[in-house]
Formats: structure tokens, sequence, C-alpha cells
């Protein structure tokens, strides 16, 4: 069977970015196998929602090996057909070995400051970026089902809307104030019963830390989950100021900039 290796190393907003141009090249090679190397826990969270055949993990491929003159060759690249890679297209020694490795191989540049990113990624793979590679993420039943129960071991009722938010990031310079957070929440909380779910991945507890106790009530607290499963908990009806992750997901996301005044990028308030 035919190989397709996609190599992506980025964080999850940005990975998920790339699944339309992931369904475009399974759609271009229907027949053949979709293999994704990234973080490994994000390789395989798309392999449990479908979206590749086998998840590999980026730091196992080698790659660095490619930016030296007389780095060995990695095995992998040699088992693929056609190789993506969405890495190192900075550096022309890496370019060139790969592609010579790899006849035909994609090394994509990032993203501009014009169009969309999974316009961009979609392009890359020499598809046009319509509208059917967009559809939501869809979740296998049981994956939903051990959401809701982990879910309900943390408290929820089963029956209250939630709204998951993820107030930290990789880096300081990308989060949002926990008081921009808060006023967010306040203005949903307002609207009528609705439960929070705050998201501490491993690089986020000064982030929730600063959340938690400014939030309008009591909230629940996944605390570094693995991914698949709070995938499946984010299927319920949820409202999450996150565009990726929301536009992957196909859930409805909010923000209540109303009942904000306003906030600027150190998470002061104006107007």
């Amino acid at each position: 069977m035919a190989r397709t290796l996609v190599v992506h190393p980025g964080a999850l907003g940005d990975v998920l970015l790339a699944v339309p141009a992931l369904r475009a090249l399974r759609a271009a090679a229907p027949d053949g196998e979709l293999a994704l190397a990234a973080q490994p826990r994000i390789a395989a969270l798309l392999a449990a929602l479908g979206v590749v055949d086998r998840p590999l993990a980026f730091d196992g491929l080698g790659l660095d090996a490619l930016f030296t003159e007389d780095g060995a060759a990695p095995g992998a690249l040699r088992d693929a057909a056609r190789v993506v890679c969405w890495f190192g297209a900075r550096d022309p020694v890496f370019v060139r070995r790969l592609t010579a490795l790899a006849p035909g191989a994609v090394v994509a540049p990032p993203a501009g400051r014009d169009g969309p990113v999974w316009e961009h990624l979609v392009l890359t793979v020499g598809a046009a970026p319509d509208a059917r590679w967009r559809a939501p993420l869809a979740p296998p039943p049981p994956l939903v089902a051990d959401g809701r129960r982990r879910l309900g071991a943390l408290g929820w009722d089963g029956r209250a809307p939630l709204v998951v938010v993820h107030p930290g990031a990789g880096s300081a310079a990308k989060r949002w104030a926990a008081e921009g957070f808060a006023a967010a929440l306040g203005g949903l909380a307002a609207d009528g019963p609705l439960g929070i779910v705050v998201h501490q991945g491993p690089a986020d507890a000064d982030a929730v830390g600063a959340l938690l106790p400014r939030l309008p009530r009591a909230a629940l607290t996944l605390e570094a989950p693995s991914l698949p499963w709070p995938r499946a908990c984010w299927s319920s009806r949820w409202r999450r100021p996150s565009a990726a992750t929301s536009s992957a997901c196909g859930a409805p996301c909010r923000a209540s900039w109303a009942r904000i005044a306003a906030w600027d990028a150190g998470g002061r308030g104006r107007g």
C-alpha cells in the first residue's frame, strides 16, 4: 500500500488548521495510507478521529540529520510514495537533502500574513481551498461516551450546557488576560444555566490559577488530560473563544465582546 507521509511538528492548534489539507491528501490517494508525523499525542488524536491512518512520532523520524551534509538518511522517507513536510523550509540544506531522498516532496514554507492558514496549507498540497475540506470533525461514539463519563466524574450532571475555556498558551505573549476571560465567561453565565470547564494543559498552571478565583461560579478543571477524550467532551454543547479548535470541531464559538469594553494585548481594559 502506497504511503503518504505528512510531517507537522507544530502545536495542537497549528495541526488542526492542517486538517483540511490532510483531507485533500486522503482524497488524492483514497486507496493509500496517510501517515502523520507529529507530536505523539497530536498524531494519536488525529488517528483516533479518522483524519489519518497511522500516527508517527516526529522525533522518531530522525529528520534532524538532514540539516547537515553527512547526516544519516531517515528510512521513513524511503518508504513513502509521497512526502509533505511543513517543517524546515527555511534551511536550504534540509530542503535539498529531503527532496533528493524523496523526489517530488513538498517542503512548504510557513503561511504569510495574507489569507487563512488552512487555505495556505491546502494550496501547498496542490488542492483548491474548497469548503468541503472544512467539515467538522466527528469523534466515534465510544470516544464521545468516554468523554461524557469523564465529565460526569468531575461533577457534570450530563444535561447543563458547557463552556470550555483554555486560558493558557505555550508562550506568555500569546495568553489573554485572566480578567478578559472572566469578563467573557461572566457574560455567558448571565445568559442562563451554564457549566464552566477549564482546560489546563501541561504549561497552563499559572494561567489557570489566575483565572479560577475570578470566575462567576465554580468550574470543573480538566488537568493535563490526554487529547482524544477532551475532543470528545467538546463534541457536546459548548462555547469556547478559540477559533482554530472551534472551527475544527464544528462547535459554536462565542465571546461576549459586547460585555467587555475592550482589552489590549497586555490584558488591560480600554474604552
